[in-house]
């Protein structure tokens, strides 16, 4: 116990003397001797806290703590609020941000990876309520998706109905983004998956809020960028889980032909639909090979010329079929009647066939891979738009014809969703048509590449090039975990959105002590501690 007290002891001076708080140490001893609160002032904690899966800044908070329930996170919240002028907190979940969000400079990062469970505390397991007509279950919101999905189908065979392409971020840090993947044509994006929440907001109040309850703040959290309160908990729609998934992929050489197909497939409902529509361009042969394009065999690679096509851009059309041993039976014949009404290049059929949680974990593998190469911590300077549909043909023709070269340095995923699966009562913006396209440029920048094209400034600067031509060709695109550097550029981003954000933000967080490292409301360079990182030459 002493220990803790010298530690807590310490992490007052420095946020006295660096960050020129007074903070109410009473308070925060009170925190360690009662409720074990861990604070860390480890070298190796503070860096590890001080970047992000982006790897493009470098933002030092003064301390990190690791909650052991929902008080911890209540009580250092509430000894900022209460400190004559606050100090930075923020939530730290896998660290997938790409810009910083989840920094805390001279501030506390709670690192939420730290579950209650680990400590003693049970785990819910799913209930089936007959209020809601389906299943769910209750997960602290540090639990990564991974861990939520396993839990799910141990007890009971049941899993979310919506996800993400990779499963290992936090419940609450995608829930506080939207949550998208080729399912969200269908179930919409996580956030409009979710019955209920427990918040500790910028007061260090905690609410329990539902679409019945505190509503107000239920959809300001979602998809509120952690603005106005932390997600300690979540109530997660539940669904049956299916045996397998038939994978295929098919290619194009046909924008408008992919397009209209991808459109017309996330307009079918019932039964006789794919459950999952996602797309790639591809402007690189090896890209057909990539960790993306698995099962495209590296023995018999793939060649555009043996395609015969000349164009130098193919795009691939992703699709799934779920099923059981019930529907085993007829799953080809299903298959055939979807695929035979779209207009891909014949001869392209790719297809494969997996167990459901090996479809939902299969970048997880593709990081194993980059990991061994030394190529997952490099920066990601990722870019990911909302692209009205309307609009989509023109941005092909300036953006993967012309701006993007032959080496894109990663993926570039594109498909679309429907807006009426989207509450639009939720904090997320979207383009104002009734289908728009998700385009991700998810690329790698390769420290000590000898090709121009791989390195973090070529690609920085290709990234606003892409910004600029939607400006100028009038292409209202939205940014998906956004990221400007302005206030005047986020009141443009969030549009007839913004004053409701600016008042949820006075009412739930009116001190601006959370997730300032989203740069929404606090000036940038109001902190000496934000510092971006440089490339290596």
């Amino acid at each position: 116990m002493a220990q803790k007290i010298v530690v807590l002891l310490f992490v007052i001076y420095r946020l006295i003397t660096t960050v020129g708080l007074t903070v109410k140490s009473a308070e925060l001893l009170q925190l360690g001797e009662d409720r074990g609160t861990q604070f860390s002032l480890d070298p190796s904690d503070i860096a590890r806290a001080s970047i992000d899966f982006g790897g493009l800044s470098q933002i030092e908070p003064m301390a990190v703590m690791q909650p052991s329930s929902t008080s911890d996170v209540v009580s250092v919240i509430s000894s900022a609020y209460n400190s004559a002028q606050g100090f930075p907190v923020s939530a730290r979940g896998h660290g997938h941000s790409i810009n910083g969000q989840a920094a805390a400079p001279g501030g506390v990062v709670i690192d939420m990876s730290h579950s209650p469970a680990a400590n003693g505390a049970s785990k819910s397991v799913p209930v089936y309520s007959s209020t809601l007509g389906g299943h769910y279950v209750d997960v602290w919101g540090g639990e990564l998706w991974i861990d939520v999905l396993n839990w799910t189908l141990e007890h009971g065979g049941l899993a979310p109905r919506s996800w993400t392409d990779y499963l290992y971020l936090s419940v609450g840090g995608t829930l506080s983004n939207a949550g998208i993947s080729g399912q969200a044509f269908h179930h919409g994006p996580q956030i409009s998956n979710v019955y209920e929440l427990d918040v500790v907001t910028g007061k260090g109040e905690l609410v329990t809020c539902s679409e019945k309850e505190n509503q107000e703040l239920f959809y300001g959290v979602l998809g509120g960028l952690g603005q106005f309160g932390i997600i300690t908990r979540a109530r997660i729609a539940l669904e049956r889980a299916p045996k397998r998934v038939r994978w295929i992929r098919v290619l194009y050489s046909d924008f408008t032909d992919f397009t209209r197909d991808q459109e017309r497939l996330i307009s079918l409902h019932g039964s006789e639909r794919f459950d999952y529509v996602e797309g790639f361009v591809i402007t690189d042969e090896s890209l057909i090979n990539n960790w993306r394009s698995s099962f495209f065999s590296p023995r018999n690679p793939i060649k555009f010329s043996s395609l015969g096509v000349h164009g130098k851009v193919l795009y691939c059309l992703e699709v799934t079929k779920n099923y059981n041993d019930s529907t085993a039976g007829t799953v080809d014949q299903e298959v055939e009647a979807l695929l035979k009404e779209l207009k891909f290049i014949p001869g392209t059929i790719f297809t494969t066939d997996l167990p459901y949680i090996d479809f939902l974990d299969r970048v997880h593998k593709a990081e194993l891979k980059l990991r061994a190469k030394g190529l997952w911590e490099v920066p990601h300077p990722w870019l990911n738009l909302f692209v009205p549909a309307s609009k989509i043909e023109d941005f092909d023709r300036g953006v993967f014809n012309n701006i993007l070269d032959n080496s894109t340095s990663g993926p570039v995923l594109i498909y679309p969703m429907n807006k009426h699966k989207w509450d639009e009562r939720s904090s997320v913006v979207t383009p104002d048509e009734d289908v728009f396209y998700l385009v991700a440029f998810l690329r790698s920048a390769v420290p000590d590449s000898t090709e121009p094209s791989q390195t973090l400034e070529y690609l920085m600067q290709q990234n606003e090039r892409i910004l600029e031509f939607c400006a100028g060709s009038g292409i209202e695109v939205k940014q998906y975990l956004p990221h400007y550097e302005t206030q005047g550029e986020w009141a443009r981003h969030f549009g007839p959105k913004w004053d409701r954000f600016v008042k949820l933000k006075s009412v739930f967080d009116p001190k601006s002590i959370l997730a300032v490292g989203q740069r929404i409301f606090e000036p940038i360079g109001a902190h000496s501690s934000l510092m971006p990182l440089r490339e290596s030459s």
